[in-house]
């Protein structure tokens, strides 16, 4: 009787163990995991994960800067192909008087090209606000090395400079502006630079 007992546990024993080695090899036991290759030649496992969106609000202050930015990032847009080309222009000018000690063909040469600064540029300057003619004196001085009061100075006089100096600060701005790219206009040279890379106009 006990044998009988015994022989039962052993072939019940050995049904679960043939249920249990059948179960751990389902179709479920296996999961596909992606596979990615490094550059050494590893392969390690991947998995996809899927997008996120995030909301974030802005406070005042980043409201604030972003607002400044916006509007001088435009402002540089306008107002660099015009400073670029009047830049061009001035070297032009400067090179040609570069030796010349005559004040008499000195006259010359700038009024020679000043005709064609006036025809290419008085219409268009007169449409900017005060605020973008800032940046382009700026740029301005970025293009030629110098600042508008003396390229003013330099072409119409001393007394000319004067005069429109005194304008600008009625404007509230100055002729006198330099360009400092690493330092206060250094927002300005980022802006500069992401254009020229757009466009290229480098060089």
């Amino acid at each position: 009787m006990v044998k009988r007992i015994l022989h039962m546990i052993v072939i019940v024993c050995l049904c679960l163990i043939a249920r249990q080695s059948h179960a751990q090899h389902s179709i479920y036991d296996t999961i596909p995991v992606h596979a990615f290759i490094t550059p050494e030649g590893d392969t390690i496992p991947m998995g996809y994960l899927p997008d996120v969106s995030i909301l974030y609000r802005l406070n005042a202050r980043q409201k604030r800067y972003w607002t400044e930015w916006t509007r001088l990032r435009n402002a540089v847009y306008v107002t660099y192909p015009y400073a670029k080309a009047a830049g061009r222009i001035m070297n032009e000018i400067n090179a040609r008087l570069a030796g010349v000690t005559n004040k008499s063909e000195r006259r010359k040469i700038i009024r020679s090209r000043e005709k064609e600064l006036r025809k290419e540029f008085t219409n268009k300057l007169t449409q900017l606000s005060i605020y973008q003619g800032k940046i382009l004196m700026k740029l301005i001085y970025r293009e030629t090395g110098n600042n508008c009061y003396e390229i003013i100075q330099e072409y119409k006089g001393s007394l000319t400079a004067t005069v429109y100096q005194t304008v600008a600060f009625f404007f509230g701005t100055s002729l006198k502006q330099n360009y400092d790219p690493n330092g206060n206009d250094r927002d300005i040279e980022t802006i500069v630079r992401d254009v020229e890379r757009m466009y290229g106009m480098r060089g």
